[in-house]
């Protein structure tokens, strides 16, 4: 349910559990653990993947999850019969089957990932030079005066980029329904 609330509410929901002084972080420093010790940061590039990761991880079990439930106990028992092992069944009949939605996944993945703002700006404060906080910037002129220009082709880059990727997962999951369907 957390993994559906993104941008501002989910950093907040970070920064309350595992901020400096976040509940989680202050239970486990009663404990003897100390998250911060290390290199850890929720405000640098290592806390942004671990956000990036709660919110990507639930949405690629969703968007997998037909496909793993589209492999057919019919192919096995085929393949069985016709002598192939557990490890020829996978290599020549599950694997290649789930290549297309598992690629379309990450493709999916990826634009997501790559279009996502206010989770990144919250959190780092524009101090990583993420394509979409660069847009950002550029386009509100907070720093750089007179480089709105600059922003908008970096933001039509951008959904360029984007829609490259939904297109190719829009290719995969198709080829990916055609072998659920039968």
């Amino acid at each position: 349910m957390f993994a559906n609330t993104g941008g501002v509410p989910l950093a907040f929901f970070f920064i309350a559990a595992i901020g400096n002084y976040g509940l989680v972080t202050l239970a486990l420093q009663k404990i003897g653990i100390d998250i911060y010790s290390g290199s850890f940061t929720l405000f640098g590039f290592s806390g942004l993947v671990l956000v990036y990761l709660y919110f990507q991880i639930p949405l690629m079990i969703i968007v997998i999850y037909p496909a793993l439930e589209g492999i057919k106990n019919e192919w096995r028992e085929a393949a069985a019969n016709l002598g192939a092992s557990k490890f020829s069944y996978w290599r020549y009949v599950g694997i290649p089957i789930l290549i297309p939605p598992v690629l379309g996944s990450f493709f999916l993945l990826f634009a997501s990932a790559f279009a996502a703002y206010a989770t990144a700006n919250v959190l780092t404060q524009g101090t990583i030079p993420l394509l979409p906080l660069q847009v950002g910037t550029l386009v509100s002129g907070d720093v750089v005066a007179d480089q709105s220009n600059v922003g908008y082709a970096m933001g039509f880059e951008m959904i360029v980029i984007v829609a490259i990727a939904m297109t190719i997962y829009t290719y995969l999951d198709r080829r990916a329904t055609k072998w659920r369907k039968k």
